[in-house]
């Protein structure tokens, strides 16, 4: 069952100033600049903890595997914007020829076009999370009533399809507002974002991107990658294909073990 939504302190501190801003409006009508300012300022920086993707400070948000996990040095492999009829079943059969599992975070309209590879996610052993129905750039905009059906949409179809309720959600680019913490605890989901971004969307250097992935890598790291949306090297190939193995061998040479999310956490 949902649990009731708790506020962070930052978000709690946000009500506790605009208490105080309309409590001095009314005791002095002449402080009403101040406190105007007070709670624009109060607003700008909400706004600002959403834009970025691994701050904490509106709920509670996964950027690193637990402390029981890491002691087990487990890390987690995460891979967005899926399902890709090209690219990720040809991801799956390199995962699986290394013994690794992951967590996928599949976009709800992507899965309703793929049903079968999303089974086949499920089948391989991994996990298939929420990214959204959408996949919308301008999800950090939405009001709280379309924040919730376009996640909902997801959850419900990503629950048909694989048989498991998604238990993380990841928002585009991990854009958002103060009102996504509410609607996730309403819809009984977790914030995931990662440990290490390789922009791996925005590039088509493979060597630069294996080295923000495995550069100090270590126990409880959440590694972000893309099977949809991704970039190319220049031959053409989609980085994660080119990326993947030897990420998998540094990460076995390391003695890491890849987990689900949902492993980790349990």
């Amino acid at each position: 069952m949902p649990q009731p939504w708790k506020p962070s302190p930052a978000i709690q501190l946000s009500f506790a100033a605009h208490g105080a801003a309309a409590v001095s409006m009314l005791a002095v009508p002449g402080s009403w600049p101040w406190a105007l300012g007070a709670v624009a300022v109060n607003q700008l920086l909400l706004s600002g903890a959403g834009m970025l993707p691994r701050s904490a400070l509106l709920g509670a948000n996964l950027n690193r595997l637990p402390a029981a996990a890491a002691a087990r040095r487990e890390i987690a492999l995460t891979i967005d914007d899926g399902p890709d009829p090209e690219v990720t079943p040809r991801v799956l059969d390199l995962l699986d020829a290394a013994g690794a599992r992951a967590s996928f975070f599949c976009i709800g309209g992507r899965a309703r076009q793929h049903p079968r590879l999303c089974r086949e996610i499920v089948a391989r052993g991994h996990r298939v999370e929420n990214h959204g129905d959408s996949h919308s750039w301008m999800f950090a905009t939405f009001g709280r009533a379309r924040m919730r059906a376009d996640i909902a949409a997801a959850q419900t179809t990503l629950s048909e399809v694989t048989g498991q309720a998604p238990q993380f959600f990841r928002p585009t680019a991990g854009l958002r507002n103060p009102l996504l913490d509410p609607v996730l605890a309403s819809l009984d989901l977790r914030l995931a974002s990662w440990t290490r971004r390789p922009y791996d969307t925005r590039t088509g250097d493979g060597r630069r991107v294996l080295e923000r992935l495995t550069g100090r890598l270590g126990p409880g790291d959440i590694l972000l990658l893309h099977d949809g949306n991704a970039g190319l090297t220049p031959a053409g190939e989609p980085l994660i294909l080119a990326v993947l193995p030897p990420l998998l061998a540094a990460v076995a040479a390391a003695r890491l073990v890849p987990v689900t999310l949902t492993a980790a956490v349990q």
